[in-house]
């Protein structure tokens, strides 16, 4: 009956055997393996400015608030980084551009959710920039 339920989609039978004492795996038969490591998430891409786009209004990098939560981020590949950054109720987009001399911040104004949200939207499809 346990073999007709595996066979038709159902749970497959689980087979005991008696392994060592103390759940201990022998030393003879312990393997090294490597771990592989995951690369670093890569975020999404900016997509072109395009012809006709709003112009975002941005302003020094205030450091006003003590916590910030990134919600989302363009990807970390590209000189200019954008980042959704969520602090006080608020959601404002901080723009960071490496330069020579060490990286440059800016952020817009600090909106409510729905109208911060619409805006990266528009940012990331290259209709604000």
């Amino acid at each position: 009956m346990a073999g007709a339920a595996w066979r038709s989609g159902g749970i497959r039978p689980v087979s005991r055997t008696a392994g060592p004492s103390r759940g201990r795996t022998p030393a003879k038969s312990r393997v090294r393996r490597s771990v592989a490591i995951a690369p670093p998430d890569h975020g999404i891409h900016v997509a072109p400015l395009q012809r006709e786009h709003e112009r975002i209004k941005w302003m020094r990098d205030t450091r006003r608030s003590d916590r910030v939560r990134v919600r989302r981020h363009t990807c970390d590949c590209k000189e200019t980084i954008y980042e959704l950054c969520h602090a006080g109720g608020l959601l404002f987009i901080r723009r960071t551009i490496r330069e020579p001399g060490g990286p440059v911040a800016h952020e817009t104004e600090r909106l409510i959710t729905v109208r911060m949200e619409d805006l990266w939207m528009r940012l990331i499809l290259g209709q604000a920039r």
